[in-house]
Formats: structure tokens, C-alpha cells, sequence
């Protein structure tokens, strides 16, 4: 099995183009240490939850805005990553102090490292090209007499590419968080979606949905994520022994969830 792997792993490696963004993001976003997802159904809610909420903010930002807001949607961008820097460690934190008191954190160190290298990459791709975005005239024209329009042009569409695929990547693993332990994951995946809807309720930012609509669509993305994510854990409690409280190095090793449809194309990291 474990030779089978490896090899589509390496053809998989050899096929790819990095020219390509998406590929590009999959390589970097997806790295072989990122363990296999142990439930393809919670995979299959994880994509449907993201096209869902893809709709719902284009729909929200281009009809009810009364015209697409790119600014609003950088600016936005920004907070989500700024969030994101802030609310993954402290998150992560807590629950090594929950594990501290059943064994050493030192195994974890590793894994812990990986995973907050991968949230540093993402947080500054997201930053650069929130820049490009916001600067590409005025780079393009100030290089060899406006000549460098086209490649940053090209840069810039490459660079929104490549955080649209690695945000696609990360959804399952929460960067990579599913190696240090297999909850954290989904709690991660609550915390943030909660953290980013409570601004919009507490300053009352229902954009321009009106009371009822604003407060559906506001909590409509936390509900979501966190019916999901609750789905997630009582899975990995039930079926396969794993508890959010549980020390990670406790736990017997867990293989991943024996579909081969579902092993050979599918994200690793649940």
C-alpha cells in the first residue's frame, strides 16, 4: 500500500507544471507529510460548504452591493488573513496546554513547525497579491517606460490564482494541522469562521441585506462550518477512537479510510 503511494505521489510530482498556479499550489499546500483523510464524506460536505460560501460572496458583493466590490473583497481578504495569523497559534496553543497534562509536547514540536511554516507561506502570498492587486498600474508603467504592464499583469493573475488554489488545499488540512492531531482540523476550521462573522454582528455590517437576511447570511457561514466540523469529530470519536482532548502521542496510529476512488484523487488532512 505503502509502495503504491509512493509511486502515484511521484508521477503525480513529475505531471506537474509550476507554471501552472494550481499546480503550484498543490505543491506547496499539499505536502507529502499531510497525512490521508480517514472520511471521504466529511471531504465531500468540506467542498460543498466551500462552493456554497464562494456563491454566497460573489453573489453578495457583485447583486446586493449594487456592483462588484474588489476593494471591499481585498480589504476583507486582509482581515481573513490577519485572523488567520493570529487566532491559528493561540488556538493551537490552548490545546497544548489541554495536552501537556497526559504527555510531552515534544514529539508535537515537528509537526507544529511544518504547520506554522504553511500558515506563514499562505499569509504572505495573500499579502502580495492583495499589493499586486492594488498597485499593478502603477508597477507595470513605472518599469522600462510602462513596458512591464504585461508581466505584472500576468504575475498578478498567477498570484490570485495560486491563493484561490492554495485556500481550496488548506480547507481540509487547516495547514497541515491534521499531522499534529487529526480534531484540530475542524476546531480550527470553527473558531476562525465564528471569529470572522462576530465584526459584521457587532457593528451591525449586514451589507445591505437588511435585518433578518443580514443576520442569515452572517451566521450562515459559522453555522455551517461548525455543523460540519461537529459531524467531523463525533466521525473520528466514534469510528476511529480519536478525542480532541486526547494527547496525540496516546492514540494508536490510524490509517487512512480504505476507498481507493476516493485515496488516489482526493486532499490529504481531514
Amino acid at each position: 500500500m505503502a509502495a503504491g503511494r509512493g509511486s502515484r505521489t511521484g508521477s503525480a510530482e513529475r505531471g506537474r507544471n509550476f507554471l501552472k498556479a494550481h499546480h503550484a499550489a498543490w505543491a506547496v499546500f499539499h505536502p507529502a507529510w499531510i497525512p490521508e483523510p480517514l472520511d471521504p464524506a466529511v471531504e465531500e460536505l468540506k467542498r460543498i460548504r466551500v462552493a456554497a460560501g464562494t456563491v454566497a460572496a460573489v453573489g453578495v458583493y457583485t447583486f446586493v452591493e449594487g456592483g462588484f466590490a474588489p476593494e471591499e473583497m481585498l480589504q476583507n481578504l486582509l482581515i481573513a488573513s490577519a485572523v488567520l495569523l493570529g487566532i491559528t497559534p493561540l488556538t493551537v496553543g490552548v490545546m497544548l496546554l489541554v495536552w501537556r497534562r497526559t504527555g510531552s509536547l515534544r514529539p508535537l514540536r515537528p509537526a507544529l513547525l511544518r504547520a506554522l511554516g504553511l500558515l506563514l507561506i499562505f499569509v504572505g502570498s495573500v499579502v502580495a497579491t492583495v499589493l499586486l492587486m492594488q498597485n499593478m498600474n502603477t508597477l507595470g508603467y513605472s518599469m522600462l517606460a510602462g513596458l512591464g504592464i504585461v508581466p505584472v499583469g500576468l504575475l498578478t493573475l498567477w498570484m490570485v490564482w495560486f491563493v484561490g488554489a492554495g485556500a481550496l488545499r488548506i480547507n481540509g488540512n487547516f495547514f497541515g494541522t491534521a499531522a499534529v492531531h487529526r480534531c484540530l482540523p475542524p476546531l480550527l476550521a470553527m473558531v476562525t469562521s465564528w471569529l470572522m462573522a462576530l465584526p459584521d454582528l457587532l457593528t451591525g455590517d449586514l451589507h445591505g441585506l437588511g435585518l433578518l437576511l443580514g443576520i442569515v447570511f452572517v451566521l450562515g457561514a459559522p453555522v455551517t462550518v461548525s455543523a460540519i466540523a461537529l459531524y467531523e469529530l463525533a466521525l473520528l470519536k466514534r469510528r476511529h477512537g480519536i478525542r480532541l482532548t486526547a494527547h496525540p502521542a496516546l492514540r494508536a496510529p490510524q490509517g487512512p479510510y480504505h476507498n481507493r476512488r476516493y485515496n488516489s484523487g482526493y486532499p490529504h488532512g481531514s
